[in-house]
């Protein structure tokens, strides 16, 4: 018996089977933000979500949507639910044909998700973990990481951004939303990164250190655009997959 969450969102949106354990550090140090049913209760509110991100949400959407040129034909894959309206906005610009598939670990997560995206929204759910994907090599146009690296240990993003590299076919691209370090001239470097240390301890490695520095170092990718915004504080980067590369 397949996962129902493995079907489009028009025909299913209920969870009855075994998934995946939730990861040590999501229970230790996510509890409050996503595991909790409270949860989605107090953070999926659009207004908070763009409190949290100093008003930038819309413009963050606003810029990847338009990197994507504002239309997803084939396959694209979310990495990670994310609170807001990205993912509704994201399934309006799948092309005819397409299909936008998002994963999460959390059955919660994507029952929220569901609730938010139309009755046909040409959406499929999966319950699984983004460091150890299921899919087959090459099986995706491209993929999505918004906002999800910097609440991963080192060694469960190096895990993500790998597999989320391998599901992309040659020529696809992968996508990053994340923070960055911001310039020594933004005051938020100062403020933001002992409040982020407090309640998202991995967050600093994004503060400190480039997404590349986690990369897979086989060549399989390369950086095509990247984009910084908020003083520096955020990035978008786009990688290309490159064919032939070892997987």
């Amino acid at each position: 018996m397949k996962n129902s969450f493995d079907r489009p969102v028009a025909t299913t949106v209920a969870l009855k089977k075994v998934v995946p354990a939730i990861p040590q550090y999501l229970q230790a140090h996510y509890w409050w933000a996503y595991v909790h049913p409270r949860a989605i209760r107090v953070f999926e509110r659009q207004w908070l979500v763009n409190l949290i991100l100093w008003g930038n949400y819309k413009r963050l959407c606003n810029a990847l949507l338009q990197e994507y040129g504002h239309h997803l034909p084939g396959r694209t894959l979310q990495v990670a639910c994310a609170y807001g309206d990205l993912t509704p906005r994201l399934a309006e610009c799948v092309a005819p044909g397409g299909l936008l598939e998002i994963v999460d670990i959390l059955p919660i997560q994507l029952e929220n998700l569901a609730g938010k995206l139309a009755s046909a929204a040409p959406v499929r759910m999966h319950c699984m973990d983004s460091a150890a994907l299921s899919f087959a090599d090459a099986a995706f146009d491209r993929a999505l990481l918004f906002f999800l690296l910097h609440e991963q240990p080192q060694a469960v993003r190096e895990r993500t951004l790998a597999e989320a590299l391998r599901v992309v076919r040659p020529g696809g691209t992968l996508t990053i939303v994340d923070y960055a370090p911001p310039s020594r001239l933004n005051p938020l470097r100062y403020f933001w990164k002992p409040v982020l240390d407090r309640l998202e301890p991995f967050a600093h490695d994004l503060f400190s250190e480039e997404v590349a520095a986690w990369l897979p170092r086989d060549g399989r990718s390369i950086m095509v655009s990247k984009q910084r915004f908020f003083g520096g504080m955020y990035q978008m980067l786009t990688l290309r997959v490159v064919a032939g590369a070892s997987g």
